[in-house]
């Protein structure tokens, strides 16, 4: 039996047309690290919030261990939740936040010092218990807020963009923090956040969204390798995915600017039962600029004028037109190109996406 499960999960507020989020429907294992993913808007925080009773539910069913939970208060739910703007109450120092919804339980006196200082130990806010939330950082008190989750001792963890207010080397270490988190506490945990690489490096499964749509659910590496439409190849990576708008005649591949390159029979076999305009996507990182590659595929290369390039310390991104379209390819450290130089480059083919012009599902 899942742990979490939302059977056909619809939001719809009033005096809008339009649902926020329409027959949403997903099976949360027991101690997974799901992300709900996607751009402003999409419904995820909202969903969440169904999920924890802060929201009602328009039409749907929610089941928590197999109880369904659409008209359970939120405080009996058995869940812990972690707020992007913390919620600390600014009068009480870092234990006393800590401790104050134990307090609120009843629990004794002597679990709750416990709790408390399993917390703080585990969290490493020893130096800062009597501090008040002004005098501590940005990822101190967000610590302190995963602190407060972590003592109530619930089985689901909901986080909605807990890490946003923070700047960007601390996100890093703070994902480390939450992931390390999750594994010792063994909780299941739903997590929100409009940040792919934060998706891509925390969770077990993801879930992107569009407009209130759930578009694919899957392990990070399914997604990026295997996205089954256009918006989910494009918002997952980064770089962002290359898109060309391209005319396929059996084994020959034509852009709009009038370059081609000849696919390989196995490609072409599938796509001839396709409309021959199509969208190819290929990502930064299957761009390949290094002799070798230029030497094996010489029968295909390509060449544009570089409009800017990126020093990334381990690669490097540049930028070119071609096609008619704006496109990055990630390359080596070691392939340094300057601004305006001719840059040739091959396609490798068996990392193409095809996407239909219409649809936009994925052909391939």
């Amino acid at each position: 039996m899942s742990f979490v499960e939302l059977r056909n999960i619809c939001k719809k507020y009033k005096g809008n047309e339009r649902y926020s989020v329409e027959n949403f429907n997903l099976e949360i294992e027991p101690h997974e690290f799901i992300a709900f993913v996607g751009p402003s808007g999409c419904g995820k925080s909202t969903t969440l919030r169904m999920i924890a009773g802060f929201e009602e539910i328009t039409s749907g069913d929610l089941f928590i261990e197999g109880k369904r939970m659409n008209e359970v208060a939120p405080r009996d739910r058995g869940i812990s939740m972690v707020f992007q703007n913390y919620a600390l109450y600014p009068h009480m120092t870092v234990e006393k936040n800590i401790a104050y919804g134990l307090q609120n339980m009843k629990v004794p006196k002597d679990e709750i010092k416990k709790k408390v200082d399993y917390a703080i130990n585990m969290l490493g806010l020893e130096e800062y218990r009597k501090r008040k939330p002004k005098n501590l950082s940005g990822g101190q008190r967000q610590r302190v807020a995963l602190g407060r989750a972590i003592v109530k001792n619930q089985k689901l963890f909901l986080m909605d963009e807990p890490l946003s207010n923070l700047d960007a080397k601390l996100r890093v270490s703070m994902r480390t923090e939450i992931s390390r988190i999750h594994r010792e506490i063994g909780a299941t945990t739903i997590y929100v956040t409009h940040d792919q690489v934060e998706a891509m490096t925390m969770a077990d499964r993801i879930v992107i969204m569009k407009d209130g749509i759930v578009q694919q659910v899957g392990k990070p590496m399914d997604l990026y390798d295997h996205p089954v439409n256009k918006f989910v190849a494009g918002f997952i990576g980064s770089p962002q995915m290359n898109f060309f708008d391209v005319v396929v005649d059996g084994d020959k591949l034509t852009f709009s600017d009038g370059a081609s390159m000849t696919l390989p029979d196995r490609i072409a076999s599938k796509l001839s039962c396709h409309n021959k305009k199509l969208i190819l996507g290929i990502r930064g990182e299957d761009i390949k600029v290094d002799n070798l590659s230029l030497d094996t595929f010489k029968n295909n290369i390509l060449q544009a004028k570089i409009n800017d390039t990126e020093i990334m310390g381990n690669d490097n991104n540049l930028y070119f037109t071609f096609g008619n379209t704006n496109a990055v390819a990630r390359v080596s450290k070691y392939d340094v190109k300057e601004i305006g130089e001719t840059l040739s480059f091959i396609f490798e083919t068996h990392h193409l996406h095809f996407f239909d012009p219409d649809t936009e599902n994925a052909l391939l």
